[in-house]
């Protein structure tokens, strides 16, 4: 019995994060111990894919545009180039009148139903996707 506890205090220590160490007491207590621990894998990987979920933006402001305190942020991967702008906007508290201008690699300006993740696998490096941000238009 003592060694059935240790077994599943290493199998625990990735769950202790997520919070799950009554399902490791229930694991040792049956005979089911191959079923806790697939159900702890999956539990494990779900934050790696939160993480996959969402990419790192780094956002850097071009000319005369107000510069955002915070650089860097985590968008998922679903949100349109026109939802971050909107974003930025209000973030920025430009007046809705006002244009914002969305640039990847210094160059070209995305479509507005341009997806981020798509823009991320084409163009990100690092781990992260380098966007500009600018008032009037600066390149392309």
């Amino acid at each position: 019995m003592a060694e059935a506890e240790e077994l599943p205090p290493p199998a625990s220590s990735p769950q202790s994060e997520g919070g799950e160490e009554a399902s490791a007491g229930g694991a040792g207590a049956g005979g089911s111990e191959p079923t806790p621990p697939p159900a702890g894998s999956p539990g494990a990987e779900e934050p790696a894919g939160d993480a996959k979920r969402k990419i790192d933006v780094l956002l850097k402001a071009v000319g005369d545009t107000p510069i955002m305190k915070t650089k860097k942020w985590a968008v998922e991967r679903t949100r349109t180039i026109q939802g971050l702008v909107d974003f930025i906007k209000k973030f920025l508290k430009l007046m809705a009148s006002e244009q914002l201008f969305i640039y990847v690699n210094q160059s070209f300006a995305p479509s507005p139903d341009q997806e981020v993740g798509t823009l991320y696998e084409c163009f990100g490096s690092d781990g992260k996707l380098v966007l500009h941000y600018c008032k009037t238009q600066a390149w392309g």
